[in-house]
């Protein structure tokens, strides 16, 4: 029987061991705004949110307890006129994102309808691996002192 673990992945940023995923439990499926998650180097990633008809001002981005929350609200406006299709949503969102530890939020921008969010695990150097040299110890070497005897001579 195979597992598919792809759902542990979508909401999860900078986890490269599968066990490290077993203590988080993912949220509810929800699937607005759509969004992309991409690792953009070896140590950093981008999430992409399609937020179409909000602005920066609309958007509030929060990181809290290994998790980054992502708020979209929108003012209401008074009506122009009469819709006869609504087909762009600017509802208000939630949108929750694990992270790692060590993972950082470097910043966020916004430009033709996608909010860009760059994040990146920065490791302390206290907590990087590190090397120990090991010495060795050599003890001086001993002599034994014989009696001053005369050795056979070889003929």
């Amino acid at each position: 029987m195979t597992y598919d673990f792809a759902p542990l992945f979508r909401t999860a940023i900078g986890f490269d061991r599968l066990a490290r995923l077993v203590d988080t439990v993912p949220q509810e499926a929800a699937s607005y705004p759509p969004y992309n998650i991409e690792k953009t180097g070896e140590e950093s990633y981008r999430v992409t949110l399609a937020v179409a008809g909000f602005s920066a001002e609309d958007i509030e981005l929060t990181v809290k307890d290994n998790a980054l929350i992502v708020a979209g609200r929108v003012a209401e406006e008074a009506a122009k006129g009469e819709f006869l299709h609504r087909g762009i949503a600017a509802r208000a969102f939630t949108r929750k994102f694990v992270l790692a530890d060590h993972m950082v939020v470097e910043g966020a921008d916004i430009a033709n309808g996608l909010l860009h969010v760059a994040v990146k695990r920065v490791v302390p150097e206290s907590a990087k691996p590190r090397r120990i040299t090991v010495n060795t110890v050599s003890k001086p070497a001993r002599t034994i002192d014989a009696p001053s005897a005369e050795l056979p001579q070889a003929a």
